[in-house]
């Protein structure tokens, strides 16, 4: 059972940093940062299409990724 969870961890890991690297640049440069991460906060920005799909999928990935490491590091007994 423990194997089963490393690679489904394995698994959610890889496709975690796949979703991610697919995403679009929200922001370019320090200004980006600055007042895209306002805009983004206020709701300005609304995704559609692929990139809400993604920003989605990447939600769900992560939420899987973290509940399996804690399975992972709960099923692993110190030698």
């Amino acid at each position: 059972m423990e194997i089963t969870f490393r690679i489904l961890l394995t698994v959610f890991s890889l496709t975690l940093i796949t979703v991610v690297l697919l995403q679009k640049g929200k922001s370019a440069g320090l200004a980006g940062a600055i007042s895209g991460g306002a805009e983004h906060l206020f709701g300005k920005q609304k995704a559609r299409g692929l990139d809400l799909f993604l920003q989605r999928l990447t939600i769900g990935v992560a939420v899987g990724f973290f509940v399996t490491a804690l399975v992972v590091a709960y099923l692993v007994k110190p030698v």
